[in-house]
């Protein structure tokens, strides 16, 4: 199916599925009040939106996998993502969903703080498994949004709106956090590739033909977005992936510095900076002293 679904506001997601509107800009959905169910779609997101799954009632893809979801899981997308999804024959899909239009957030403390929700970028097996605790305390948020948004508008009804949708997303940093601890073992093993993966990348000259290291490399090498990959380092090191990136970059330099007879802008190149000053930059930033004047220092200069 190539069609693409354009998602362009909150009203397009209700006529895909039938389902009444509550506000132009925000909705809070249940798809077992959906009165029509399409078998098989791709849909571009125009909108914020995210689902609890409460069966499993199909595949969601997103790129070139299926989503790791099943009951008592969210999955969430962002603007500009794009995800297909098949229906299960024969299955009533059971999901609570929120929508909102970038819009509706500008101008409020969640339009400036939207994008530290890094989940909203996250892609296949990085679903959020609730437990049944975390899950009351979802749905316990969805209900206060939808009882906002069949209250009488007055001039606090934004402000709450935009408040509660604020407090569920930041719940599901926390439930994520959890969700980090819990699968401590698989984060240790991405971390022991990504460090493999980091020497590796420098043993085999890649610097000279693909330049400077990129989170999204590492990522895609452990089949991961960059934001959960990103995510999932900073809890296992207390670092971000490029701190920890440029910290190798900067431990390797010292070691060419002090170790070879190299000048400094051949062993840029061979870091896979394409400006030596961009190098020296780094360098002096990081260890306080140019590559030059850390050179100088040594006692064997």
């Amino acid at each position: 199916m190539d069609n693409v679904i354009k998602l362009n506001n909150v009203d397009d997601y209700s006529r895909l599925f039938g389902i009444e509107t509550l506000h132009p800009l925000v909705n809070v959905v249940n798809l077992r009040d959906a009165t029509q169910l399409p078998n098989h779609f791709k849909v571009n997101y125009g909108i914020y939106a995210l689902y609890l799954k409460d069966t499993r009632c199909g595949d969601i893809r997103y790129g070139r996998q299926v989503y790791d979801y099943d009951e008592g899981t969210v999955v969430s997308f962002a603007p500009g993502q794009i995800a297909e999804v098949e229906m299960a024959e024969d299955h009533t899909p059971s999901a609570l969903g929120i929508m909102f239009h970038p819009d509706f957030i500008k101008g409020t403390s969640l339009g400036k703080d939207i994008k530290q929700y890094t989940f909203f970028s996250y892609e296949s097996t990085e679903a959020l498994h609730l437990s049944d605790d975390e899950r009351s305390i979802f749905t316990d948020c969805m209900a206060k949004i939808r009882a906002e948004l069949t209250h009488p508008i007055d001039k606090h009804s934004h402000k709450l709106v935009a408040r509660n949708i604020e407090l569920l997303l930041d719940y599901c940093m926390r439930f994520y956090e959890r969700q980090f601890e819990t699968r401590t073992r698989a984060n240790h093993d991405v971390l022991s590739r990504f460090e493999a993966l980091l020497d590796e990348y420098f043993t085999n000259g890649m610097p000279q033909e693909e330049g400077l290291p990129t989170v999204r490399y590492f990522a895609d090498k452990v089949c991961l977005s960059p934001n959960y990959f990103g995510d999932l380092i900073k809890k296992e090191t207390g670092k971000t992936a490029q701190e920890y990136i440029q910290n190798k970059i900067i431990d390797i330099a010292k070691e060419m510095i002090l170790g070879t007879d190299k000048t400094v802008s051949e062993i840029a190149y061979d870091l896979g900076f394409q400006y030596s000053q961009h190098f020296n930059r780094i360098f002096k930033k990081n260890v306080g002293y140019t590559p030059t004047e850390y050179r100088s220092q040594s006692p064997t200069a």
